[in-house]
């Protein structure tokens, strides 16, 4: 995003707001599967990795002794904007099996749900698991174009179609949080 461009609007997470809910996600989604063993965690390239990673660490430090599978999907080419956003590819890492496995989708934001349309069909080339929950840190609930919604929801909010929510993991000692830009 070029910030130049957008106008700040709030600040809807901190950093300490932000690690509270991933803790709250990562809770969540222990109590709600029967078999840890049986669940694989997949983040959506390129910025629900950045949260799956966060909720793979946090369920593994809590259930040490399961083996929980953790992966990353890209959905350049299930995208129905390719034709007019082309951009690079990037990396799917799924090494195992997700038949008859318990999904758990991760994604940053829930916007129009065309990505996690798009995330849906690209699992579908690995192969047909049991459930597939999605997981979101933010939902912004009133933009939807696809009849697709959250199973574990950091936050929900309202917002018009021309803002921009950011979430800023930390890279290069740049603060955690997420804010909402207006473009």
């Amino acid at each position: 995003i070029n910030f130049m461009q957008n106008f700040y609007l709030k600040k809807i997470l901190d950093t300490n707001q932000l690690q509270l809910i991933i803790q709250r996600l990562s809770a969540q989604i222990i109590e709600s599967c029967n078999s840890l063993s049986e669940i694989i965690l997949v983040g959506v390239q390129p910025r629900g990795v950045n949260l799956s990673q966060k909720i793979f660490k946090q369920i593994s430090s809590q259930v040490k002794d399961k083996n929980i599978f953790h992966g990353q999907l890209d959905i350049t080419f299930y995208r129905d904007d390719i034709r007019d956003n082309i951009s690079m590819p990037n990396k799917t890492d799924i090494h195992f099996s997700i038949e008859k496995k318990t999904i758990i989708l991760i994604d940053d934001v829930l916007f129009t749900g065309r990505t996690i349309r798009a995330a849906l069909d690209a699992l579908n080339d690995f192969g047909r698991a049991d459930k597939i929950y999605l997981c979101v840190l933010i939902d912004r609930s009133f933009n939807r174009q696809i009849p697709i919604q959250a199973d574990f929801i950091g936050k929900r909010i309202d917002t018009f179609f021309n803002e921009k929510v950011v979430v800023n993991w930390q890279n290069n000692g740049e603060q955690e949080d997420v804010n909402l830009y207006e473009n």
